[in-house]
């Protein structure tokens, strides 16, 4: 695994729709620049609710992210996006607010800020204070951009987000002008002082769903909150599939044995062989609701969660692509998996290729298909969609 002495960046979000709408108004948008090992991610707010104001967030988010990503001008960028926007036929405007949060491994940050609520930098050891710049485009002397530029340390979080998160409860007695930034800041800061290791993807679901208890339950506006995390990566091994040849079996129990990491095992024959060879025992997990078609877990000493193989892989890749929200679904093996992948910022994957034959059963989906190619899968959405880093190892 790689060492744990270098910096990861955890970018994670979580957004609500305005009640009574089916489509958010707000957009989030990351992407990795590797060759200079940085991470922008965009939040906009488009003008209004709904299809129109997803329009605007969506084209807003996406022109910023190309732009900061290539280092263009701020101003030239925030012009070029102004001009470019859609005419609101009903209010004759265009409008969409956007966050920029441009991060590299090294620390240096730079954001880029219209219209949004400010960003909350929430540093567990002391403060820093931050100098913005403001500069007005030429061709929209209302309009306001803010920049700033400093050095993050670790465990330093960046917590940045729509006015849904603000504007909350607006218009109620005790709330009357909305939750406001100094509450949501207090609030952030409870939450991590609570659990001063709280990641970025299970912060911003709090701060949203704070936001959406003052709001009655049922938001008012479009509620978005964007988390970046700055720390020490989190590893993981997920081992899954025996290897092709019986000799290498002692290669995956010491590999499984030496890794100080968490631990994954997903296949019965892979936990046999760890089990046979390391002298522990597997025992079924009856602390959680059986699932009709995820087979149970396991339990084997060491190790963070044991798992059924290809069914609870695939069920894995689907949760994955499909973006799912942990606290909408009930929990079985394949939601665990995916909350530990998602936890974790360096997944490695060991994967034997032996051939199993309870896989040459015409009966099983072909959809399956092999065990290699799933994995494969899952480690590109990993990169891909959740700024993971993922690596596969063949045995």
């Amino acid at each position: 695994m790689p060492s744990a002495v270098e910096n990861f960046i955890e970018v994670d979000y979580c957004k609500r729709a305005k009640h009574g709408q089916s489509i958010c108004g707000d957009a989030f948008l990351s992407e990795k620049v590797k060759h200079e090992d940085r991470i922008v991610s965009v939040l906009s707010d488009g003008l209004g609710s709904g299809v129109k104001a997803s329009v605007l967030a969506t084209i807003t988010a996406t022109m910023a992210l190309k732009f900061a990503a290539s280092a263009m001008d701020t101003l030239k960028s925030a012009e070029i996006i102004m001009d470019t926007l859609p005419i609101c036929s009903v209010r004759k405007i265009s409008y969409s607010t956007f966050t920029v949060v441009d991060i590299a491994t090294t620390g240096e940050t730079r954001i880029i800020e219209h219209g949004n609520p400010a960003f909350l930098l929430i540093r567990p050891k002391g403060e820093l204070v931050i100098s913005k710049t403001e500069m007005h485009p030429k061709r929209w002397h209302d309009r306001v951009i803010s920049a700033s530029t400093f050095d993050v340390q670790r465990e330093d979080r960046i917590v940045f987000f729509s006015d849904g998160i603000t504007q909350a409860g607006m218009g109620e007695f005790r709330t009357p002008r909305g939750w406001g930034l100094e509450s949501a800041d207090k609030f952030v800061r409870e939450q991590i002082r609570s659990n001063p290791f709280t990641s970025a993807r299970e912060l911003s679901r709090l701060l949203v769903a704070k936001a959406e208890e003052i709001d009655g339950l049922h938001a008012k506006d479009d509620i978005t909150c964007g988390v970046v995390y700055f720390r020490s990566p989190r590893q993981l091994l997920v081992l899954t599939g025996p290897p092709f040849s019986f000799s290498h079996d002692s290669d995956l129990a010491r590999m499984a044995e030496h890794t100080p990491e968490r631990k994954v095992i997903c296949g019965g024959t892979t936990a046999n062989i760890i089990a046979r060879l390391l002298n522990r025992t597997i025992k079924m997990d009856t602390g959680h609701p059986l699932h009709p078609k995820i087979p149970p877990a396991a339990r084997m000493e060491g190790f963070d969660l044991v798992t059924e193989g290809m069914l609870t892989l695939s069920e894995v890749l689907r949760l994955l692509e499909e973006g799912f929200a942990p606290e909408d679904i009930c929990s079985n093996p394949a939601v665990r998996l995916a909350n530990l992948l998602l936890d974790s910022d360096i997944v490695k994957f060991a994967v034997g290729t032996r051939i199993n034959e309870a896989h040459q059963d015409p009966k099983i989906p072909v959809e399956l298909g092999l065990r290699r190619t799933i994995v494969k899968r899952i480690a590109q959405v990993l990169e891909s969609k959740y700024m993971k880093r993922a690596l596969i190892q063949y045995l």
